[in-house]
């Protein structure tokens, strides 16, 4: 039985400090992403415990991650969100019933009002805590993962919804059906990609602190058709150059530009200047020098991974799909969302995808040997049972948490099974079959609808079926032979000599 997404995300909040304690909430495909004020007030172990709650990952610093597993997770965030700012409004609400004239003695006199200092001092005190526990537990590396998360991760639905309509639309062409509806579903599938770079301009400035439209402004410049016509160095700009790295450093340096206005401005000018300079500085440093720049890193990126997987590919399969897991369990591999999206705008498919989703195949032939070898664990076996199906279509988390990660060796023999796989479609793509995603997001079975590749979508999905097989084949192998502690051979012997000295006193 489902649980309610209202007493879920209560349950939630009672154990995150409150809805006070949380600074920001947003989700991804599978989690609930929280900031907190205080991580102090946080019981890890309560939110474990939750029902519907399928794992918790900390960083040790403000970001929790409650993972709730997809379509719910949407759900409950927007609960979440609702009492959070009800929360928000009501602290608020609380002082402004101060009276007016008390706070403006809490304004003029050094230690006065104690009313006014009661209302307000749970704010400052909140404020305060929270800047000192950012700077302290925020590191560069965490505090940038993050932030792309929260640029590339709300593209995620768009990316899916449009590459399955793609991968239909492919099908109908080379099938001859439909002619007639075939280029308005092309429409329909590209239009979204055609303009990914408007998109990451918004998000970006809205999550580094500027205004999204400005942000959005500035990186339509890296789509928009007449920049054929700008020469730099007498070579014409493509339409499209440097992609979403393109939009994505357009739309920082508009941040960046408009801070600094915001700083200098009149404000009688400000509504005037700031747009206009903003727009006018980051559009022409992106024409001349942005795009230009992230173009040589976006060719970089599709040549690397071409050349990775042509010479070296089983053995670059292998090491992506070995290291995914544990990836997946820090939160780290939305790190590799801005190459998957580059990968698509270029060659129209990522070809990591398919390797790194060779993770969660091996992460369900574990969790199939250990159900088989601890026949008596009824718990255990009944949690496998539940989460075996979302495991199968690509959700790796309930599996992660809830079976191999607690046993501990069955999370490693989960990642040979992976890395396994990962080399078998590394091998296939050394022959020259590669194997890609038309979009990001979905794995397991559930990334067939997507899969595309340089010899038609038939082959790739041979190819992928056959590394998922190996994934679960090997993933089931290794845990069944290695995963679980054998008996000391010593401790063994000493109750075998123990035994025939009390059989020979006998």
């Amino acid at each position: 039985m489902r649980n309610d997404p209202a007493s879920t995300a209560a349950a939630v909040l009672t154990r995150v400090g409150g809805p006070a304690n949380v600074t920001s909430v947003a989700h991804c495909m599978t989690r609930l992403r929280l900031t907190v004020a205080d991580p102090g007030a946080v019981d890890e172990e309560g939110l474990r415990g939750l029902p519907g709650v399928l794992g918790v990952v900390t960083d040790g610093g403000s970001s929790v991650q409650v993972v709730l597993g997809p379509g719910v997770v949407g759900e409950v965030t927007e609960a979440v969100r609702e009492r959070v700012g009800a929360a928000t409004e009501a602290v608020r609400e609380r002082v402004r019933e101060v009276p007016e004239a008390v706070r403006e003695r809490v304004t003029e006199e050094p230690g006065g009002g104690a009313g006014a200092q009661a209302a307000d001092q749970p704010i400052r005190t909140g404020a305060q805590l929270k800047e000192q526990l950012r700077q302290r537990n925020a590191t560069p590396f965490k505090t940038a993962l993050r932030r792309l998360a929260a640029v590339f991760v709300p593209l995620i639905p768009a990316l899916i919804g449009c590459g399955i309509l793609a991968g239909v639309n492919g099908l109908l062409v080379n099938a001859s059906w439909l002619p007639g509806l075939t280029p308005a579903v092309a429409a329909v599938a590209s239009a979204f990609m055609a303009l990914i770079a408007v998109f990451v301009g918004y998000n970006t400035a809205q999550e580094f602190g500027g205004t999204p439209v400005l942000g959005g402004a500035v990186a339509a410049v890296v789509v928009y058709p007449g920049v054929a016509r700008v020469t730099v160095s007498g070579v014409h700009l493509a339409p499209g150059q440097g992609g979403v790295l393109g939009a994505l450093a357009a739309a920082l340096l508009a941040t960046r530009v408009e801070k600094w206005c915001r700083g200098r401005v009149p404000g009688a000018l400000d509504v005037l200047l700031t747009p206009t300079v903003t727009v006018l500085v980051s559009g022409l440093v992106t024409l001349y020098g942005l795009m230009y720049a992230a173009g040589v890193v976006a060719s970089a990126i599709g040549t690397a991974a071409n050349w990775l997987l042509a010479t070296t590919g089983a053995v670059a399969g292998l090491v992506l799909g070995g290291l995914f897991l544990p990836l997946v369990m820090l939160g780290l591999h939305q790190a590799l969302i801005p190459i998957h999206t580059t990968l698509i705008e270029q060659q129209g498919y990522t070809v990591l995808l398919p390797l790194l989703a060779m993770a969660g195949a091996g992460q369900v032939g574990a969790a199939l040997a250990v159900y088989v070898r601890l026949r008596h664990d009824t718990s255990l076996r009944s949690t496998i049972r539940s989460a075996l199906p979302a495991g199968l279509l690509g959700v790796g988390e309930p599996l992660i948490y809830g079976v191999s990660l607690p046993l501990g060796r069955p999370f490693v023999t989960a990642c040979a099974g992976g890395a396994a796989g990962g080399a078998f479609v590394g091998f296939f793509a050394m022959l020259g079959d590669q194997v890609g995603a038309t979009a990001i997001g979905p794995s397991g079975w559930a990334l067939f609808p997507l899969l595309a590749g340089n010899r038609g979508a038939g082959v790739a999905a041979a190819v992928y079926g056959g590394g998922l097989l190996t994934g679960y084949a090997v993933g089931f192998a290794a845990t069944y032979l290695f995963g679980f502690p054998r008996r000391p051979r010593s401790r063994a012997r000493s109750r075998s000599d123990s035994g025939s000295r009390v059989a020979a006193s006998a």
